[in-house]
Formats: structure tokens, C-alpha cells, sequence
């Protein structure tokens, strides 16, 4: 049975991986990722950035471990391996050789400095931990969905009296992760150990949740304003820590540890506050979510360039800044869905771009 919500939060959560990439260009830090920078900054933007960098990537890595379900439903692991192999991998390769080496030379041309080509998978970097988590997984999750009844399954349907329970399922070992790794900045999830491990706790529990099916979503769904509440509690202790921190004074909390660990605890929180939410709200069919599960993949494969493109003609106008924030981001998502129109239609073309043989239409 298809979970609509699901695929509601892999769009929301790609779509806001475009927005929170674009508002890069407008913090004082983006030349030190290598991102154009607009002169003046938006500084006001990052109060909200900051509320999502720290579960928009593992969400995802939760919904690619849910998918690998959906997919071995219909699939043996083979068909599986070779339908990840051409959706995850091929996209990744492709990417890396021909769509994110143009945002340097951008760059480049921007600041006038040499110009070089240089293959690297820049902001799909993601893929290549889905793809590892895959093989990794795979005969663990073949012999979960062959033994239904089996050890792990069993716990936690068992503990379904106590919906809460499930916070400590997920949170619990990315929190003990956290601390044990206590990475500089938690949301640094590219390329990092603390990021592998992160997306590797995410993605095994992605499987394992959806593979008991009505215990899982049930117990969200009543506990999805309990965790909002906790998420929305840690977010603001930790903004006020930035806050008081930034102002130079003493911090609220200095221990780098234990601002991890809340962190980690927070993050847990709004995944599961928003898989509840997306279950109860979104887990109906329509015309635009169809169109959208089909389309934003391929959008957020292309849209770097196409951002970066954009960012260095409109920079150099003098208007006003919020306006060129808009300018950048209805350029950057139209000319994405614009490209998905025609790639779409070309039938040798849009499996470079992670879409499936038959495409909306």
C-alpha cells in the first residue's frame, strides 16, 4: 500500500534542501563553502535555516530506508539493487561529471579567478550514503521482509502500549552517536563520520518502521503534538544559546557535548513530530503530488548551477536584497521544472536524472 506522506515528505524535504542552499548566498560565511555571496546579507534567515539544518537531511535518509520497503514489496533483492543502482548511483555518477562541476566554474568566472573542471558530486553527495546503506543493508533487510516475525519487529510492535517509546527507538542511538563522535557542527552531515553514522541509524529505522506498518504510524500520529512540543523547547534553548553566544556573552550552555546531545534529541523529535503530522494530514492522493514525486528529484539534481547561474547575474544589480532572494528563487525552482519538462520527453536522457521508464505525462 502506498504512503502518500511519505512521499509528501521527500518533496517537502528536497524543496526546502533548494531554499535552505539559496539562502546560503545571503550569510557572511558562503565564500567559505565555496557558495557566491550576495554583499549585503539576510542574517534574519538563518533563525529559520537553523530550525530545519538539523533533520532535513536525516529525514531524508529515514524516507530512503522506508522506500527500500515500498520497493522489496514488489521486488526481489536483486531487482531491488538494480533498480537503486540505475535511480541512485547512475544520477550520482552523472551528476557529479556533468551538473555540479559547472557550479565552480561559475564561481570562478564570478570572482575572476582560473577556471578548472574538476568531477565531484557537490550536493548529491547524499546519494552516495543511500547507495552504501543499500548494499550494506540489503541482506539484513531481505531477511527482515522473509521473516516478518523475527526478534527486532517483534520489540517494537510489542511496545506500541507506550507510543513514546518510539522516541527512544530512533533517538537513543543518534543522540549515543553524537555524543561519542561530538562533531564541531551537528548539521555538517557531508561528507562527515558523524553524517554516515547519522544517515545510517536513519535509514535502518526508516526500513524497520514502515515494515510494521499500522503499530508504527499509529503510535506517531498520537504522540506527533508531544515531540512537536519538545522540538519547538530544544530549538529555542539552543537558539538562545546562538543568540547569547553571538552577543558575546557568556553562552547558556558551553559544553559542546551537551549541545549535541540536545540537538540530537531535538532533531529526533521534529522527524517524528513531522512523519506524525504528514500521517494524520497528508497521506492522501492528488494531481499536484503525483506531478511533484515524479519531478523533484530530477529539480533538485539540476538546480545548483541553475542557482549559482542566477546568483551571479542578479548579485551584480543594485536593488534591493530581499528582491533578489525572490528573483534567485523563482528563477532557480521554475527553470528546474522547466528542465524536468524537456528531459522528461527524452528517453535516454532522463534515467541519467533518476527517473523512472514511465514519467507523468
Amino acid at each position: 500500500m502506498r504512503r502518500y506522506d511519505v512521499d509528501s515528505i521527500r518533496i517537502i524535504a528536497l524543496i526546502l534542501l533548494i531554499f535552505y542552499h539559496i539562502s546560503i548566498s545571503f550569510q557572511r560565511w558562503a565564500l567559505e563553502i565555496s557558495f557566491i555571496k550576495n554583499d549585503a546579507t539576510l542574517e534574519f534567515l538563518w533563525i529559520f535555516m537553523m530550525l530545519i539544518n538539523i533533520w532535513r537531511i536525516p529525514i531524508l535518509f529515514i524516507v530512503s530506508g522506508m522506500g527500500v520497503y515500498f520497493a522489496m514489496e514488489r521486488r526481489n533483492w536483486k531487482e531491488l539493487l538494480d533498480d537503486r543502482t540505475l535511480r541512485i548511483f547512475l544520477p550520482l555518477i552523472f551528476g557529479s561529471i556533468f551538473i555540479y562541476p559547472i557550479c565552480p566554474i561559475i564561481f570562478n568566472i564570478y570572482y575572476k579567478k582560473p577556471i578548472f573542471y574538476f568531477p565531484f558530486p557537490g550536493h548529491l553527495w547524499f546519494l552516495i550514503n543511500i547507495y552504501f546503506y543499500v548494499l550494506i543493508f540489503l541482506p539484513i533487510f531481505n531477511y527482515l521482509k522473509n521473516n516478518p516475525n523475527n526478534l527486532i519487529s517483534n520489540f517494537v510492535i510489542n511496545i506500541r502500549k507506550f507510543p513514546l517509546a518510539i522516541i527512544f527507538i530512533l533517538g537513543f542511538p543518534i543522540v549515543i552517536s553524537t555524543i561519542l563522535i561530538n562533531p564541531k557542527d551537528f548539521p555538517a552531515f557531508a561528507f562527515t563520520t558523524h553524517g554516515f553514522i547519522i544517515g545510517f541509524i536513519c535509514f535502518f529505522n526508516g526500513f524497520l518502521f514502515v515494515s510494521i506498518k499500522k503499530y508504527f504510524w499509529d503510535s506517531i500520529t498520537k504522540i506527533k503534538f508531544q515531540t512537536l512540543f519538545i522540538a519547538i523547547i530544544l530549538y529555542i534553548i539552543r537558539l538562545a544559546n546562538l543568540i547569547n553566544n553571538e552577543s558575546q556573552n557568556e553562552p547558556l550552555i558551553s559544553s559542546l557535548l551537551i549541545i549535541n546531545a540536545l540537538t540530537a534529541f531535538e532533531a529526533t523529535n521534529w522527524i517524528l513530530s513531522i512523519l506524525g503530522f504528514s500521517a494524520k494530514y497528508l497521506n492522501k492522493p492528488s494531481k499536484l503530488l503525483a506531478y511533484l514525486t515524479s519531478s523533484v528529484y530530477t529539480v533538485y539534481i539540476v538546480h545548483m548551477p541553475i542557482q549559482f547561474l542566477f546568483s551571479a547575474l542578479i548579485f551584480r544589480l543594485n536593488i534591493n536584497t530581499s528582491l533578489k532572494l525572490v528573483m534567485i528563487l523563482i528563477a532557480t525552482y521554475s527553470i528546474s521544472f522547466l528542465i524536468f519538462e524537456i528531459i522528461k520527453n527524452i528517453r535516454y536522457l532522463k534515467v541519467l536524472f533518476g527517473m523512472k521508464n514511465k514519467t507523468l505525462k
